[in-house]
């Protein structure tokens, strides 16, 4: 995918400031330190998103505008704040929980949601929750399994198998180290534009 153009376009930290928008949105969730703000780097082929080895960096919702022209408004990458960090405190734990909440019940013309997976710690209690959100808010799910290059390629499907027996989820196994699931990434934000 050829992006000409993808920039920030806000960034909030409650759900006062979350604005009105109504471009069509692709929303990223995931754990802490899942790797989301290296996908979207990748999808974007630039870097936007902060990326840093300390979990818990993105405290806050983040709109990444990509391909906005004269001739149409682009679309939107929600990066969520990440999740389930235990070396956050419980009133920042909570304002973010709140926020994610807030974002779902506000948020319009959503297209599709990415739901990041750590593959070396598997679908855990708190990527259940979010699960549960995003099935409550009747969105389209695509999972991505992170940091694949760090457990064998039998693991991998073994980890796919499961998401699709278990919840009924299609995954896709993404490392920075090989990152030709990009296309089929991208081939499913486009099905779901």
């Amino acid at each position: 995918m050829n992006i000409k153009k993808a920039e920030l376009v806000g960034t909030y930290f409650n759900a006062s400031q979350l604005p009105a928008d109504v471009r069509p949105k692709i929303l990223f969730f995931g754990r802490s330190n899942v790797g989301k703000s290296t996908l979207i780097n990748s999808l974007l082929e630039r870097r936007l998103a902060k990326t840093s080895s300390t979990p818990g960096k993105t405290l806050s919702v983040n709109f990444y505008g990509i391909g906005h022209s004269p001739a149409g408004p682009g679309i939107i990458f929600a990066d969520l704040p990440g999740y389930g960090y235990a070396r956050v405190s419980k009133g920042e734990a909570e304002r973010v929980r709140r926020l994610i909440a807030d974002f779902l019940a506000r948020v319009e013309n959503v297209r599709l949601a990415i739901l990041l997976i750590d593959s070396r710690r598997g679908f855990l209690a708190s990527d259940l929750e979010t699960l549960a959100q995003i099935v409550e808010k009747n969105l389209r799910i695509l999972t991505i399994l992170t940091k694949s290059d760090k457990i064998s390629f039998s693991q991998q499907r073994n980890l796919i198998a499961q998401l699709k027996n278990k919840f009924g989820l299609l995954a896709i196994s993404f490392s920075i180290k090989s990152p030709a699931a990009k296309n089929e990434i991208w081939q499913r934000i486009q099905e779901a534009m």
